[in-house]
């Protein structure tokens, strides 16, 4: 069996996992950078108690939930039929379906290959690294004896950025706007100067795609979006960089494979207000014939 597990953060599958989610995610290490775990603990309730609220009211005008799990689910369903070599499935890291859950639904062998496959397209600590750590911590706790093998971050594979640029012209067939905005998360600029990769990779994609899009738009823009507290995050801000806006935009969500809150809510209905001029949103690879035809590519790389 060669079994292929993508990696996410995951996406609230109903409104009770909002608190899953934040307390996970801010009780991370990577996430939130204090050695001392009581004090992070600590803090990361404070963090959850303040933000409960608000995430569940946005959780709400997206009707309950996260799109995450289901379209993940639909590309694991359609990548299994697509072919006979890899069997797909999918772990998140804060909210359901956690490892341990996935894992224990199969009987391993030695000669079996796990293939951990995170689906984030550029190197970041505060994604990849934690996602594979956990899972190094849930393969050796359940004694799973199967050979590992790691998917690399994929922001400078030829056929994904054919996709997305056939993702972003297609959408310009419907809406022949100039400018086009790629948006990426922000970190905190305290995780760059640490040495997390995130920002090289996102600079050097959007340098890629821009060679091969030149001819079609006269601006194409990188900014950085979901900055929150009061530390320094990457800047350009998408929210600042809408409201300055002089002409109707595209905007592609370059950081993100499945479309999730950051897409759906915080893009598509939050920055509405914000924009000087109308933006049209560009839909995440998800579970696209073209993401399906790059990801069995590239397994075999």
């Amino acid at each position: 069996m060669k079994l292929v597990l993508f990696l996410n953060m995951g996406g609230v599958n109903k409104l009770q996992e909002c608190e899953v989610f934040l307390k996970n995610m801010f009780n991370d290490p990577y996430i939130l950078g204090i050695k001392n775990n009581f004090l992070r603990k600590f803090v990361a309730f404070m963090i959850t108690k303040s933000r409960l609220k608000a995430m569940r009211k946005n959780y709400e005008k997206m009707g309950g939930k996260s799109p995450l799990t289901q379209i993940t689910q639909n590309l694991c369903d359609k990548l299994n039929l697509a072919n006979n070599e890899y069997k797909f499935d999918f772990i998140s890291l804060y909210v359901p379906p956690f490892a341990l859950d996935v894992l224990s639904k199969y009987e391993f062998k030695q000669e079996d290959e796990i293939i951990l496959f995170p689906l984030y397209p550029h190197h970041s600590t505060t994604t990849v690294s934690t996602s594979l750590e956990m899972m190094e911590k849930e393969l050796k706790k359940l004694k799973i004896q199967a050979s590992v093998r790691v998917m690399d971050v994929f922001y400078n594979d030829d056929l994904y950025n054919q996709m997305i640029i056939k993702h972003i012209l297609e959408k310009k067939s419907h809406f022949d706007y100039k400018t086009l905005i790629f948006s990426a998360h922000s970190l905190p600029l305290s995780i760059i100067k640490k040495g997390d990769l995130y920002e090289k990779h996102v600079v050097k994609h959007v340098e890629i795609l821009k060679k091969k899009l030149k001819d079609e738009f006269d601006e194409i823009y990188l900014s950085y979006q979901s900055k929150l507290g009061p530390v320094k995050w990457l800047e350009p801000n998408t929210s600042d960089v809408l409201a300055n806006l002089n002409s109707k935009a595209l905007i592609y969500p370059i950081s993100f494979c499945i479309d999730c809150s950051e897409t759906i809510f915080e893009l598509g209905m939050e920055y509405k207000h914000l924009a000087k001029c109308d933006y049209e949103l560009i839909s995440c690879p998800n579970d696209s014939d073209e993401f399906i035809e790059f990801i069995l590519n590239y397994l075999k790389i």
